[in-house]
């Protein structure tokens, strides 16, 4: 699966003087990457669509030039909220869903719906440690202002 997404072996890498960060999967060295910005990019956006698992964990350590990801079990997951450009990517529409059990059209809509639908992220502990987490949507309003150049205590 890394492969694709331009993993190098490490025999290929073993002498290279370019500088590349190294992979880890569940703490095995997998290889390196000469851009690991856009691997974790794409890796949280895979993760969001559902089309890997939820529940892996994308950690990078920009200073130790390491990306390691966590797929085994027995990790303990929080669930936070998505937030994309400073808007939270929860809608009153979603909370509705949840609270009649289904969508407008009468389709069903559960937990795992705003997990598959990239609405909420399960993070583990190490995971935490690299994300930004607002605790309140105050927090967010507050931040958005500071962006724009308000203070938001004045």
């Amino acid at each position: 699966f890394l492969e694709e997404w331009g993993l190098e072996s490490l025999e290929e890498n073993a002498h290279s003087t370019v500088p590349c960060t190294k992979v880890f999967v569940n703490g095995v060295w997998m290889g390196v990457h000469r851009d690991p910005a856009n691997l974790v990019k794409t890796i949280k956006k895979l993760r969001r669509k559902d089309d890997i698992s939820p529940e892996v964990s994308v950690v990078r350590d920009i200073r130790e030039r390491e990306l390691r990801l966590y797929t085994d079990a027995g990790r303990v997951c929080r669930p936070l909220f998505i937030v994309e450009n400073q808007q939270l990517a929860l809608q009153k529409k979603h909370v509705r869903w949840l609270t009649n059990g289904g969508n407008d059209e009468g389709e069903e809509f559960r937990w795992e719906h705003l997990v598959k639908g990239g609405i909420i992220e399960l993070l583990d502990a190490e995971e935490e440690e690299t994300v930004m987490i607002s605790m309140t949507p105050e927090d967010l309003e507050n931040s958005r202002l500071q962006q724009s150049g308000v203070d938001p205590h004045a």
